[in-house]
């Protein structure tokens, strides 16, 4: 029997609603550009994807920099999580590893688009040799990073994409459809594929999960079409909005909620401590894309059984040997592969995208192997 929960969140009631109104896009939070999921099933091929022209920006007049040392300056979506201080330390070890390289991160303590581009306007100003970012809304971030490309300042992007002629290069940490089909193969393992599940994402606009989102739809309309998907919320990547959002969907659904799917580092920790905290671990279950260490407690006690993800330091440091890639012109338009340090060879895919690899399940055999 679906225990009632202790406690009833008004306010988090409140935003739940202002989440359904707030933003234009579909009701689920997902955008509108086409999708590609994958096969059903341990099958996770298809057909390779064609290969794209260039469609990424230039940057203006830029300076020869071939072997010289570059001051970068990387912009994430937020800083104080552990998510991005993951990306900070990758960052921090490649430069250490080029000896050439000099970056410093800084951003808004809250994911907000307006602080962003603050800072990254001013970076511009005060001149470096290159800019790295995560988005917080691909279109809003757009006109600043052209400036900087404009200005003969390198831009490459990680994690949440710009629109693709603002920057260089972006380097997506997984495919979007390969995460889609993790997601959702991980939590009908949980639920049934007749299960109903909802999900706590950050905004309707975050470039990155609005693309996860569309294909986790087609996938599961393909896979599951008897799964039911209830609601998609936001929670701008707070831990404590993220965690009232997931008791209001506990306590609007009841037992008709079986499964809660976390979008962002934040969402899924919140998600599994507010479950953990209703007593109803074994009754909804939790997937998500978060840090293991972030994860590690629910997972060792049960509570979550699926944590999906790639490595954040990895990710980091393939941006920072990108940018010195570009810098030193050995990585440019037309070109489908990029030296990445340890990581090796990284190929390009979608015209102007360096892939980092395919996503990982971490679970309780191995989550205890990391540490970050």
């Amino acid at each position: 029997m679906f225990k009632k929960l202790s406690l009833t969140l008004a306010i988090s009631g409140m935003l739940l609603g202002l989440s359904q109104t707030s933003a234009a896009a579909r009701w689920d939070g997902a955008d509108d550009l086409p999708v590609s999921p994958l096969a059903c099933g341990s099958d996770s091929g298809g057909a390779a994807p064609a290969a794209m022209d260039y469609d990424g920006g230039q940057a203006v007049g830029a300076p020869d920099l071939a072997g010289k040392e570059i001051t970068l300056v990387d912009v994430p979506k937020l800083i104080g999580i552990g998510y991005f201080a993951a990306t900070t330390e990758g960052m921090r070890q490649a430069a250490e590893e080029l000896g050439n390289v000099k970056v410093k991160t800084d951003g808004p303590t809250e994911a907000n688009i307006d602080d962003q581009i603050t800072f990254l306007d001013n970076f511009i100003t005060q001149g470096v040799d290159g800019l790295l970012f995560a988005a917080n809304d691909p279109v809003a971030i757009a006109p600043v990073l052209r400036t900087a490309l404009e200005k003969g300042i390198h831009v490459v992007g990680y994690d949440a994409n710009s629109e693709p002629d603002a920057r260089e290069w972006f380097v997506n940490q997984a495919e979007f459809n390969g995460i889609a089909k993790s997601m959702m193969d991980s939590i009908v393992a949980e639920i049934g594929d007749d299960g109903s599940f909802a999900i706590v994402t950050s905004t309707f606009t975050t470039p990155n999960q609005a693309r996860w989102i569309a294909e986790m739809q087609a996938y599961q309309e393909q896979c599951y079409p008897n799964a039911k998907w209830l609601e998609t919320v936001e929670a701008q990547e707070d831990n404590i909005l993220s965690f009232n959002q997931a008791n209001t969907l506990m306590n609007k659904y009841g037992e008709d909620l079986q499964g809660l799917l976390g979008m962002t580092s934040v969402a899924t920790p919140a998600s599994a401590e507010a479950v953990t905290q209703a007593g109803l671990c074994g009754e909804v279950a939790v997937v998500g894309l978060a840090t293991p260490n972030a994860m590690k407690p629910y997972v060792e006690s049960d509570c979550v059984k699926s944590v999906v993800l790639w490595n954040p330091v990895d990710l980091g440091y393939a941006a920072v040997h990108v940018m010195r890639a570009v810098a030193d012109g050995k990585f440019g338009p037309g070109a489908s592969e990029v030296s990445a340090g340890r990581l090796g060879t990284l190929n390009v895919v979608n015209g102007s995208e360096v892939l980092l690899g395919a996503p990982y399940v971490f679970n309780k055999d191995n989550i205890g192997d990391f540490d970050f």
